[in-house]
């Protein structure tokens, strides 16, 4: 099959690599129909992540089941299913405390950027459709593989509630879905700091009220003066930077809670003032298939939209392309199509 791999700091190709083939009984074989290019690959691309060279990369895909291993009772060849980028059993203790994204058979989608990807324990990971859907419906169905439930543990995460005042710091594809999230929830005041006019157009179309552009120490009284001098109630950090993590601190109003999803990088807590405001922190890989059935009855509805995070759509074989494009931010998020 073809299928998109890295080799090495801004090196990634598409190339023939071998089929996936059923190991375990509990495995599918899914025939992706959309795939993408997350913020999270940008990681390994940019040289900050290890990697192994030649490996596929892409974690996100939805399609058609091509096969199923022998224990797989659920679903069959021909249904139309989600595939959340982490997979698990939906069983284990942990799955059953609303944590799959620490499952005791915990796996990854490793060839979301291919024709085929591999899912191990099929039953406890995939979310079937009702029917094969209207094309136009990919984007966002491809957005609750990772990035739409992403954004909706960062909500979850920081206590979002009705009426309250949200800080969502990031702009990217997780960081525009958060603001989303905060708007379902209910959330009365939602400041998305971005700097960039495409991304607070679309931020202010999923609910944002005000637009903050500035960073540091003047970001923090921008969110002061719109808050009336006392910080948001809660705070989505998804970037995973010492800068932005510092960010969320500094905009929380005392006995706030910061959630967390961007993947850290360099990050040092600021234990003080987490100590001195009563700020907590709490948040992690996001628990995708918890999330997946309510956000895809949402989408279903027509209540949320989160596909038009993909500004931009190629051809499977343009996959670096995406990659540039997302890495000079002439781009949210990239749809790729086998």
């Amino acid at each position: 099959m073809r299928a998109t791999t890295i080799h090495g700091t801004r090196d990634v190709r598409v190339e023939d690599v071998p089929d996936p083939a059923i190991r375990r009984p509990t495995d599918a074989i899914v025939k992706i129909a959309a795939g993408c290019v997350c913020g999270s690959d940008l990681w390994p691309y940019r040289g900050e992540n290890p990697i192994q060279a030649g490996s596929t990369i892409g974690h996100e895909c939805i399609g058609v089941v091509e096969e199923v291993g022998a224990e797989v009772r659920d679903f069959r060849p021909g249904d139309f299913v989600i595939v959340p980028f982490c997979t698990c059993d939906n069983s284990c203790p942990h799955c059953l405390a609303g944590v799959q994204s620490a499952c005791v058979n915990l796996g990854m989608t490793a060839s979301g950027q291919g024709e085929y990807a591999l899912v191990g324990q099929a039953d406890g990971s995939l979310v079937a459709t009702d029917g094969v859907p209207d094309p136009e419906l990919f984007p966002s169905l491809l957005a609750l593989s990772d990035v739409m439930p992403t954004g909706w543990h960062a909500a979850v995460s920081a206590g979002v509630t009705a009426g309250g005042s949200v800080v969502v710091v990031g702009d990217g594809a997780v960081g525009l879905c958060g603001v989303l999230a905060a708007s379902v929830m209910g959330a009365e005041t939602i400041i998305a700091m971005s700097r960039h006019e495409s991304r607070q157009q679309l931020a202010s179309a999923f609910g944002a009220t005000h637009i903050v552009a500035e960073r540091g120490r003047e970001g923090a009284k921008a969110v002061k003066e719109i808050t009336g001098g006392v910080g948001a109630d809660a705070v989505l950090e998804c970037v995973g930077t010492d800068d932005s993590m510092g960010a969320a601190f500094a905009v929380a109003r005392p006995g706030a809670m910061v959630g967390f999803v961007g993947v850290p990088h360099g990050v040092e807590l600021p234990v003080r003032k987490m100590f001195q405001k009563n700020v907590g922190l709490r948040g992690g890989i996001a628990p995708v298939r918890r999330y997946l059935p309510d956000l895809l009855d949402l989408v279903v509805a027509g209540r949320i939209d989160p596909g038009r995070v993909f500004d931009l759509t190629l051809p499977l074989e343009e996959a670096p392309e995406a990659y540039r494009a997302m890495d000079e931010r002439r781009a949210i998020k990239v749809l790729l199509q086998p």
